[in-house]
């Protein structure tokens, strides 16, 4: 085991890699449930999902940690399956086939920008001063989604400022519009936050378990992360948060539900044929493709940039090596294949983009250093086949608390940005404040590279930006352009 994943290099053991592991696992196993949830409105079988889910993220944490020896773990992306559903299904009219065949696709095609090195050659292309800034923007991100997944936060919007309820305006939903109830609000800017009244048993669990985790972190108590993941989901219980009696082993069994994962897998290139078959929407599929690619993409280079740089997972000689070898010779080079190949296997089994996930940065917290904690999380994404019900038990509640340590950790990045510098500090800011505001990692690169392009124009530096930076500001800028006509 040591030497296979190289521990001792890497200065941890067995123990620790098992129980970073385990952190990622709870911290992003939601996904088991939600990814089924948005995904089933679309008309794909809730538990053919559920499967396809565990499947692609169990399979492919796994060639992450084998392959490329570091500690991340993927599963289909959220915001990713929301555009699925909601733009490509509900918006553009596409079945849900089509959309497999498409994601389908997205995948084949990052694999290429993955071997043809144009992935590594776009962090190559970021100033070590952004770099820096997307680390930081991610803690920002990831503590507001732990915020958030806890319900410490609250939106109050006005009937005039709600745009679309199931994606209908409301002067022209219908009966039909609300026949599998409320799945979405879209609001605009009159939507105002406020700190939540504390009177919510879920809450009031969420504050303690961030109590203990900030107690067992700041007295450098060993899995203190996942000690209060676990001691909080016990305190769950009398609380009312946690419910036992939902344990229903015998309810919707493993044969069924891989008797409806039949249904979606290879669904994808049944989709393919009818995707094609409309010159008319060959250029609506294209431009859909670029924007699951595009969003896809800079989610895993911000999360790998956010975390690797900082924990040392990714070395100064991985760096090297990222510049000057060719084939898979860094760790970089494996972990990007990894990831890419990941949306692929997903699609052939019914689900959508499978993207490195920045919860990994709770396992990482936890002392995860190489692949030995992907794989840990692997086994738990299997195993949960079996124990879905008792998976589920764990809460948000839970699992939110750590996101916002973790968090509080990575903002330790901005340190090195130079703030009494303008030019630096002002795409810094806008790449934490996107990635927060508009729920995005890939967002708020966005911004931080326009402005960042900008800034140089307006000095008369437009020379130092690098040729793949312009590049990538522009499909940016263009990903905007087609968001508006999709």
């Amino acid at each position: 085991m040591d030497k296979f994943f190289k521990l001792k290099e890497h200065g941890t053991n067995t123990t620790t890699e098992i129980m970073a592991g385990i952190t990622t696992f709870f911290a992003m196993s939601y996904i088991l449930f939600v990814n089924p949830s948005v995904l089933s409105a679309a008309g794909m079988p809730s538990q053919a999902v559920f499967l396809a889910t565990i499947i692609a993220s169990a399979v492919s944490t796994l060639i992450m940690g084998l392959f490329a020896n570091v500690p991340y773990a993927l599963a289909p992306g959220m915001g990713l399956n929301a555009f699925f559903t909601y733009t490509v299904v509900f918006g553009l009219g596409f079945t849900w086939q089509e959309a497999l065949a498409m994601v389908f696709i997205c995948g084949l095609f990052n694999v290429f920008i993955t071997v043809t090195k144009v992935r590594k050659s776009i962090i190559k292309s970021i100033p070590l001063g952004l770099q820096h800034a997307i680390g930081g923007g991610i803690g920002v991100f990831i503590a507001y989604l732990g915020f958030k997944n806890a319900n410490l936060i609250t939106f109050l919007t006005s009937g005039s400022d709600i745009i679309t309820v199931n994606g209908v305006a409301p002067a022209e939903a219908t009966a039909a519009t609300f026949e599998n109830g409320v799945y979405s609000v879209l609001a605009g800017g009159g939507a105002v936050p406020s700190i939540t009244t504390f009177t919510e048993p879920s809450v009031l669990l969420a504050v303690f378990g961030l109590m203990l985790t900030a107690v067992l972190v700041v007295k450098n108590v060993r899995g203190a992360i996942l000690i209060g993941i676990v001691a909080t989901t016990l305190l769950g219980i009398p609380f009312g948060v946690v419910d036992l009696s939902a344990i229903n082993l015998a309810e919707n069994s493993l044969a069924d539900a891989f008797a409806e994962l039949g249904t979606t897998t290879f669904a994808a290139f049944d989709g393919m044929g009818s995707l094609f078959s409309d010159p008319a929407k060959l250029p609506t599929v294209l431009m859909t493709i670029f924007a699951f690619s595009l969003s896809d993409t800079f989610d895993t280079l911000g999360t790998f940039i956010g975390t690797g740089r900082k924990t040392g997972i990714f070395s100064e000689e991985d760096e090297r090596a990222l510049e000057t070898s060719s084939g898979f010779n860094s760790k970089m080079d494996k972990a990007l294949f990894a990831d890419a190949i990941g949306t692929s296997i997903g699609a052939i089994f019914g689900t959508s983009n499978t993207t490195t996930y920045v919860e990994s940065a709770a396992g990482i917290a936890a002392g995860g250093r190489t692949g030995l904690t992907a794989v840990t999380t692997a086994a738990l994404f299997v195993l949960s086949t079996l124990l879905a019900p008792v998976a589920g038990l764990v809460p948000a509640a839970a699992t939110a608390p750590a996101l916002i340590i973790v968090g509080v950790m990575m903002v330790s990045s901005f340190l090195d940005v130079e703030w009494n510098n303008f030019e630096e500090a002002l795409p810094a800011f806008f790449a934490a404040v996107f990635m927060a505001m508009s729920f995005s990692i890939s967002y708020g690169i966005a911004a931080a590279f326009i402005l960042h392009c900008l800034v140089k124009i307006v000095t008369g530096k437009a020379k130092d930006v690098h040729p793949i930076l312009w590049g990538a500001t522009a499909l940016f800028i263009l990903n905007f352009i087609i968001l508006t006509k999709l």
